[in-house]
């Protein structure tokens, strides 16, 4: 009878006498103490290492990782030319080469509408202020001459000031009107006692410097009266005055059977003579208009740009007889016609009107609207008709 002996195991683990656990060739030895799996098989060892997952699976590594990745890729160069140049970076416009010869483009110009918009619009361009002095009393027909005037400072580019001066007392129906000319105005009121009133325009016109010198304002002074007619390019050619400027201005007997023209005859922008045909105004000075110049108003408030003494004051008299205010008013400023500049170049334009056209012995009613029907109705015959 055949037997079968079972020797011991060659490979039995002294543990298992110490109370361990049992090794065999098919059983794995996971142990917390050894860094390295043993399992043996048929007298075969192999190793292997412990199985922990690399690059570990986390979010903020994960996130960590393609931040550096995008951060590297930035850096890298794309493209044929791995050369960086200066102008790489440059926001420089590609300009079109350009075209030949024998092509032809239509080229459509608006000439009647790039003036005005470029003198209108463009505010980039430094324009001196004009200073439009304006005296005015109650009378019939002053609502239509400060309509008529605002009208026309309306259509002049800005900065514009428009003073307007009354005596005594601001009218309402004044104010209203320059409210409702949407440009920049003030509302003057001369409150002197009037001797004579001829000398009203006098003192209105001081009063107008009295606030100019006052509030220091800089820009080029004209007197303008509400019943002249002034062209838009006359105001053009004021801004371009450096200290005193004159023109000839056109003017219409008050007998209204002749016309004269009164200012200076020019040689270009020099003034060497004087329009007149009144023999009883040959002995003034300077043979101008009232309307008829412009200077500049720091010559009121800062005498030393212009070297003359700062203790002299610079007003219009009311004790010149009517005629002589504007010669005496104008020694104030100049001393001769050196200082003087004639515009326009040549003084070839007429840019203003005085006309007198006004009537005398028109009435002036209370208000501005008559409070009731005229006296008299005539009705009209009406034809019959065969």
């Amino acid at each position: 009878m055949a037997s079968i002996r079972r020797t011991l195991s060659p490979y039995q683990d002294r543990s298992h006498q110490n109370g361990g656990t049992t090794t065999t060739p098919f059983s794995l030895t996971n142990s917390p103490s050894h860094k390295h799996t043993t399992t043996r098989f048929f007298g075969f060892e192999k190793q292997r290492k412990p199985s922990r997952s690399w690059p570990p699976r986390t979010p903020l590594f994960t996130c960590f990782f393609f931040f550096l990745l995008g951060f590297f890729l930035g850096f890298a160069p794309f493209g044929d030319d791995l050369t960086t140049r200066p102008h790489d970076f440059s926001f420089e416009v590609n300009r079109q080469p350009p075209l030949e010869d024998h092509i032809v483009l239509d080229k459509v110009q608006l000439t009647a509408l790039q003036p005005i918009v470029k003198d209108r619009f463009d505010y980039h361009v430094a324009r001196k202020q004009l200073i439009v002095v304006t005296p005015t009393y109650n009378r019939a027909l002053q609502a239509f001459y400060l309509n008529r005037l605002g009208q026309v400072l309306r259509l002049v580019p800005p900065p514009l000031l428009w003073i307007v001066v009354e005596m005594n007392a601001a009218s309402t129906e004044t104010a209203d009107i320059l409210r409702g000319m949407g440009i920049m105005y003030r509302h003057l009121v001369c409150t002197k006692n009037l001797t004579d009133i001829k000398d009203r325009g006098v003192h209105q016109r001081n009063r107008a410097l009295d606030h100019i010198e006052h509030h220091k304002l800089d820009g080029i002074v004209y007197f303008a009266d509400d019943d002249n007619v002034y062209s838009l390019q006359l105001f053009d050619e004021i801004r371009e005055i450096s200290r005193f400027g004159t023109w000839p201005v056109a003017m219409l007997a008050q007998s209204k059977n002749k016309a004269t023209l009164e200012g200076p005859v020019c040689n270009g922008s020099q003034v060497i003579g004087w329009h007149t045909n009144e023999k009883s105004k040959r002995l003034r000075r300077f043979h101008v208009d009232m309307s008829g110049f412009a200077f500049n108003s720091t010559i009121l408030w800062d005498p030393k740009r212009w070297k003359k003494p700062s203790s002299a004051l610079i007003r219009q008299l009311d004790t010149i007889k009517e005629g002589f205010q504007e010669t005496t008013f104008i020694e104030q400023l100049v001393e001769d016609e050196s200082q003087m500049e004639a515009t326009p170049l040549g003084c070839s334009k007429i840019m203003n009107w005085h006309l007198h056209l006004e009537a005398h012995q028109l009435g002036y009613p209370r208000g501005w609207l008559l409070p009731k029907n005229m006296d008299a109705v005539v009705p009209i015959d009406k034809k019959e008709e065969p």
